[in-house]
């Protein structure tokens, strides 16, 4: 017989111990994440009273998996322009804690007596915190959706784009034992061109494909197209030199402005609890005894460091964002841990042997104790507020509200020639990188294909690069016409050079930037395929240009584009008949809730449910299968399944989510003591059946029986019409969840 692969047996240890740990923690109302690492370290090799794994690289590679899907999932809970929200707090808050917790990290490594290169090393793996840990701990305890939960993932995508960057500073500077600021430069703008381009040509390709194909398309084609779209930009972003977490993140984030959202979400959530509990096991399988009771004073030290001076960095960086002393308090409280990237980097340290053996399974460990009291961390946070907030000085309050409040209203504020450099910077950099990801498409692409194709038709190879180079300027043409004439409004910029002194010296040179740009690119298109004089390229550019900055069609051809785009980019949102506007966004929230079968208000009237008076949130939509019902009425019932749009606070959303998404105490209930009885009877002549329709008889007026068979002539009339007739000689077969009683039935009613 053919063995068995080792995965299997591995896969059964591990869900085996990571179910039965887990129902553990589930009943001693303790985070999952936790279950899983103990579950990791009962099968670990560490540990062995219990059947362990044998084969830890295929666990790794699932692992991996688990990753994926957790960074997936984020992305579809996480939308770009939730992202751009709250970009800013999410930089200043990493950078923030980055500075701070290098500088902290290094000199505990000092303290303990580390090589300078270790105290390096370690002040990096302590800057970055576990997206994969805090994730699944807002999964566990229900608060993904909270105000505080999109700042903490802003932070955390800053922090993995960080990781990237530290990853190739630390290699250089392993290497060369020096700093090389070129290289960080140059992955900085590498990083910077694959985002722009991976979300620009995502969110106007995907969600129009989606568009064409929704009519086709069933929940296990969905899934398959999902998970697919996942897993090959998790390629492109490996193939670039990125992690396979950012890939995955940059997917969901572009699948999560399509109206497909909502069920990608919930097909995938499934596949993300299982390969996600992989993933946890397989932390929990690094744990050593050994190494924890070695170096238990450098755990301890670190460990405390991380819980401490990390929360209180990243609350500060919260704080100096703009947002407010309780926001700061909650997110700041979620980075009280380290996670892969910090195992990343000290794999690395060890691959280059510029840090000693010991230093990986301290990390890890540190990691381990970091990771159980996240959980506890977060769910503190609130108390630790409520608590703090009254002992602090009034003037200290005062000073936070006006300095929050000045940082959120500052944009109001900017001068006209601030905005239209801000204006015109952005667009050339987003037009810049559309023009160069077309060029690099095409000099990859399109050029090796069309030199093949010509050359195996025996055509001389000059008009396939004339052919590749009229392709590439044509496509280009609508993006070259917005890189030089789109937002250059000749009555704007007058108007500017007559207010502002000294505009010129700014103005004139960001419209030659735009005219450069374009040159730039054409001739980079033209030299690529004909390789003639510069001069000569330059007069074609020029040429080019002309033709296209008074191209009617370029300028219809891109309004399409910017059309298609924006529907694309708008589309998850404008499944909202109501929008709050943007004056009060900080004092409403808004949120879509499915209605659980469980929930007390299933089945109840809005006015019966009395949401304003217990809640102080409103409805303003539900939608129930394809039908939406705007502003319903008092006496609209809250169906099970409905998805209800609620507006109020932030405390008001969350008290009445409870009550609306409430889960079940038990996921699988037992009827078995839940019976109907069933019954046979014979209809005889004269008797007080004979004769009368099912529909007025004595069985369905006065008692709750069912006539589910009429046996006549040796055929069944299976579930008889209320007008068929009983006649003599039927034979009934009845069901009730009653003993039957009725009188003058006993003698002739057989219970079955």
């Amino acid at each position: 017989m053919e063995s068995l692969p080792a995965i299997f047996m591995d896969l059964a240890v591990i869900l085996i111990a990571a179910g039965v740990i887990t129902v553990l923690f589930k009943w001693l109302k303790q985070p999952l994440v936790l279950g899983y690492i103990l579950a990791g370290f009962f099968i670990g090799p560490y540990f062995p009273w219990f059947p362990g794994v044998t084969d830890a690289a295929n666990i790794h590679v699932w692992s991996d998996i688990g990753i994926v899907f957790l960074m997936f999932g984020l992305g579809l809970e996480f939308s770009i322009k939730k992202l751009k929200k709250v970009g800013a707090t999410g930089a200043i808050t990493a950078l923030t804690e980055l500075a701070i917790m290098f500088l902290i990290g290094s000199s505990v490594g000092k303290i303990l007596g580390f090589a300078p290169m270790e105290c390096t090393f370690l002040g990096c793996m302590l800057s970055i915190s576990s997206t994969s840990i805090i994730i699944k701990s807002f999964d566990d305890l229900k608060l993904k959706q909270q105000k505080f939960a999109s700042t903490v993932t802003a932070v955390l995508v800053v922090e993995d784009i960080i990781a990237v960057l530290l990853l190739v500073v630390l290699s250089t500077v392993s290497v060369s034992r020096s700093f090389d600021g070129g290289a960080l430069a140059g992955q900085m703008v590498k990083l910077v061109f694959f985002l722009v381009a991976w979300f620009v040509f995502g969110i106007y390709l995907i969600p129009t494909f989606l568009r064409w194909m929704r009519k086709y398309m069933s929940e296990e084609t969905l899934l398959i197209l999902a998970v697919g779209l996942c897993f090959g930009m998790v390629v492109l972003a490996a193939q670039a030199g990125f992690s396979t977490a950012l890939g995955a993140f940059v997917m969901g984030a572009i699948l999560a402005e399509t109206i497909e959202a909502d069920v990608i979400h919930r097909l995938v959530t499934p596949l993300k609890n299982l390969f996600g509990a992989v993933f946890f096991v397989s932390v929990g399988m690094l744990v050593n005894p050994e190494v924890l009771a070695k170096h238990i004073v450098p755990i301890l030290v670190i460990a405390l460091t991380v819980i401490l001076f990390k929360s209180l960095s990243a609350t500060v960086g919260v704080l100096l964002s703009g947002r407010p002393l309780k926001t700061a308090v909650q997110s700041g409280f979620c980075f009280c841990q380290i996670g892969e990237f910090s195992f990343i980097i000290a794999g690395l340290g060890l691959s280059f042997k510029v840090i000693d053996a010991n230093l990986y399974p301290i990390i890890v460990s540190v990691s381990i104790l970091t990771t159980f009291v996240t959980p506890y961390m977060i769910k503190g946070a609130l108390p630790f507020y409520n608590w703090l907030n009254p002992k602090l000085p009034a003037k200290v309050k005062q000073h936070l509200d006006h300095y929050s409040h000045n940082a959120s209203s500052d944009a109001d504020h900017q001068a006209g020639i601030r905005a239209f450099v801000k204006k015109q910077l952005t667009g050339i950099l987003l037009y810049g990188i559309i023009l160069a990801a077309i060029e690099m498409l095409s000099s990859t692409l399109l050029k090796p294909l069309l030199d093949s194709l010509f050359a195996d038709a025996g055509i001389p190879q000059i008009w396939s690069r004339l052919l590749g180079m009229t392709g590439t300027l044509l496509l280009m043409s609508p993006f070259l016409w917005a890189v030089t004439v789109k937002n250059v409004s000749k009555e704007k910029i007058k108007a500017m050079f007559e207010s502002y002194r000294f505009s010129q010296a700014v103005v004139i040179p960001l419209l030659v930037l735009r005219y450069f740009v374009a040159l730039f690119f054409v001739g980079i298109v033209v030299g690529s395929y004909v390789n003639l004089a510069v001069g000569f390229l330059m007069v074609i550019a020029f040429m080019v240009l002309l033709v296209v900055l008074f191209s009617r069609r370029a300028n219809g051809f891109y309004a399409q584009i910017e059309e298609r785009f924006l529907d694309n980019l708008n589309s998850h949102q404008a499944q909202n008949s109501f929008r709050i506007p943007s004056g009060m966004e900080n004092e409403f929230y808004m949120e879509r809730l499915c209605m659980s079968p469980y929930s007390p208000m299933a089945g109840k009237s809005l006015q019966a449910n009395n949401l304003r008076e217990r809640y102080g949130a409103n409805v303003v939509t539900i939608e129930r299968g394809d039908r939406i019902i705007d502003l319903p009425g008092k006496e609209e019932i809250l169906m099970p399944s409905d998805i209800v749009t609620v507006i109020g606070t932030e405390e008001q959303v969350s008290a009445i989510r409870a009550a609306i998404e409430r889960e079940a105490d038990v996921l699988i209930h037992d009827h078995s003591d839940h019976e109907l009885h069933m019954y046979r009877y014979h209809v005889e002549a004269g008797g007080p059946l004979c004769g009368l329709p099912v529909g007025t008889s004595i069985l369905a007026t006065q008692h709750r029986v069912l006539v589910v068979a009429i046996e006549r002539a040796g055929e069944k009339i299976v579930n008889p019409s209320r007008h068929t007739a009983f006649q003599h000689d039927d034979l009934l077969w009845l069901v009730s969840p009653e003993e039957m009683t009725v009188e003058g039935f006993e003698q002739k009613m057989v219970k079955i």
